[in-house]
């Protein structure tokens, strides 16, 4: 951005002093009525972890509130774009939506966006393009009353990692600019590539330097570089450091499981090890479950999560 001009850098100066009061609220305990009052966070659920059902059409997208609360017992959801490929523009769908999720009294945190082009694209006009798809995703967060959309930090792959840094940064800057219009913040997972390295994904947060620029951590999303021939080998980056590397920026948080052992523990990740390093930055909003594993029936995983999250912060709390 051009630094010539006064106004314009009163303004960013003045947005930025109030997005760091409006995250210091965001990171404050919730203030809540009754017995949730106490609780460290909270527990959501992640649209990703119903894919199988939502794909085979067991699950109508539009009953996914519903599903949350009474299958589940869990009072807000974060949307995946994917099931709504045909209904971004759709007013009256996302509506419906919207009426389904306050009907149930189940709070729309954010949707996860894919499939809108690499905002680090090393072609302007491409680059200029992605920005431009995910706006529709900015009015439907709006619409149901989200504070976020998740993007994706990808860039050519075949670039040196810093070079994919910088075009990923302008793209996301454009992005949280234009998100600005709709009071929407934009937030970077974790998800594959130089973004699954956590170093690397938050000194992307600091060179947009964008009050609606933060991270999603995802406890499992941190693999490097796949290996074709052994799908469970490739490079990792440390689960541990890179979620403490991203906790300073983090907006939403995901907790990935896959499966559990035969006293409820993920066989991926120390929960508590993990849970311990999201409060000790001083995070007390949502933890979505995004149960991605295999061996236990999605429903099945999902409570596995969800009393596997509990348990822990119980612990933490007493």
């Amino acid at each position: 951005m051009a630094d010539n001009t006064t106004c314009d850098i009163d303004r960013r100066d003045f947005v930025i002093a109030a997005s760091k009061t409006l995250v210091a609220g965001c990171l404050a305990p919730v203030v809540c009525v009754g017995a949730e009052a106490d609780l460290l966070f909270r527990i959501s659920l992640a649209q990703w972890s119903l894919h199988r059902a939502l794909r085979a059409g067991d699950i109508d997208p539009l009953d996914f509130p519903r599903v949350a609360r009474e299958d589940f017992g869990i009072d807000a959801v974060e949307y995946v774009n994917q099931f709504y490929a045909d209904h971004g523009e759709d007013i009256p769908y996302l509506k419906k939506l919207g009426s389904v999720a306050d009907g149930e009294g189940v709070k729309s945190l954010l949707i996860m966006c894919d499939g809108e082009g690499a905002l680090g694209d090393p072609h302007p006009p491409l680059r200029k393009q992605a920005v431009e798809n995910h706006r529709k995703w900015l009015e439907a967060a709006r619409l149901l009353g989200c504070h976020s959309i998740r993007v994706n930090a990808k860039s050519d792959p075949t670039l040196d990692p810093e070079e994919q840094q910088l075009l990923v940064a302008d793209g996301l800057r454009a992005l949280c600019e234009l998100a600005d219009d709709y009071s929407i913040d934009v937030l970077v997972e974790n998800h594959g590539g130089s973004s699954s390295n956590g170093k690397w994904l938050a000194g992307l947060m600091e060179k947009v330097d964008h009050p609606r620029a933060g991270t999603l951590p995802d406890f499992g999303n941190f693999l490097v570089k796949p290996n074709a021939e052994d799908p469970s080998g490739g490079q990792w980056y440390d689960r541990y450091l890179g979620v403490r590397e991203l906790m300073p920026y983090a907006k939403a948080v995901s907790a990935k499981s896959y499966d559990f052992d035969e006293q409820g523990e993920d066989t991926a990740t120390d929960y508590e090890r993990m849970m311990q390093i999201v409060l000790d930055a001083g995070y007390r909003g949502w933890v979505g479950i995004e149960y991605e594993g295999s061996t236990l029936s999605e429903p099945d995983g999902i409570r596995a999560t969800k009393k596997l999250l509990e348990r822990v912060r119980a612990k933490l709390s007493s």
